[in-house]
């Protein structure tokens, strides 16, 4: 019986502690959740944007000749020629885009550059 009445005034101190807010609490607006910065403030994960300005990456690629010239038409080129896989692994081959002909090639990624 003691016992029970020691762990009934135990939670009740807990749920006493832990109560609502007052609105003096709920006002305050400050914090790193509250505000943000302009910039991210890891370092260590690279959050530059890619546009496919490093060039294509090379490495062993799985994708076949039917899969690059579709990723390269899903790039928005038009008139893919023939595709040939260099030593590289890299898909190449020429196509069209806004009219000007162009090399494409497409990494084991599956990101598409113009050459």
């Amino acid at each position: 019986m003691i016992r029970s009445i020691a762990i009934l005034a135990a939670t009740a101190a807990v749920l006493t502690a832990c109560g609502p807010k007052t609105d003096a609490e709920a006002s305050r607006t400050e914090g790193p959740v509250v505000s943000g910065s302009e910039v991210p403030r890891n370092e260590a994960v690279d959050t530059t944007p890619t546009t496919g300005e490093s060039g294509p990456t090379p490495g062993a690629s799985s994708y076949t000749e039917a899969q690059a010239r579709s990723a390269i038409e899903s790039a928005g080129y038009t008139g893919v020629g023939a595709l040939t896989q260099n030593t590289n692994g890299l898909w190449q081959g020429p196509a069209m885009k806004d009219g000007k002909s162009v090399s494409v090639s497409v990494d084991y990624k599956g990101a598409v550059t113009a050459l």
